[in-house]
């Protein structure tokens, strides 16, 4: 029996708050494409791997809290709070933290996410980037 499209989507982002690279990517299908809250696309479950260990670097402590799923099909939209703290140099400050709200459309294809798109507002992230540099 597959999982729902909501479970898989759920997994997923459980994953991410336990900055699991090799998770995330068995998560993935392998034309996997992430969409950041720019428009700006990343295609391919190793360059998403890699991806996500970065990003768990430069913010060790990012965490997604999922306040509700809606599920259509194939097609999951979680809506939430995430946030982390900026550490560019490994230092968890507690003036480099940041929280936004964000919304999550997923495409779920069997039991792995073929598209992670994120809609958040990521200015007070760039923000801690400026003010870090």
């Amino acid at each position: 029996m597959s999982d729902s499209a909501e479970s898989v989507a759920k997994a997923f982002a459980q994953a991410i708050n336990q900055h699991d690279p090799d998770r995330l990517a068995d998560l993935m299908a392998e034309n996997h494409r992430f969409i950041d809250s720019l428009g700006n696309a990343v295609e391919g479950r190793e360059k998403m791997r890699a991806g996500w260990a970065g990003y768990f670097r430069m913010v060790p402590d990012y965490s997604i809290t999922v306040e509700h799923a809606l599920a259509d099909g194939a097609t999951v939209v979680l809506l939430g709070v995430a946030g982390g703290t900026y550490a560019p140099r490994e230092e968890l400050k507690p003036e480099n933290q940041w929280k936004t709200l964000v919304a999550i459309r997923a495409q779920i294809d069997g039991s792995k996410v073929s598209e992670w798109q994120v809609y958040a507002d990521n200015e007070p992230m760039r923000t801690l980037m400026k003010k870090n540099r």
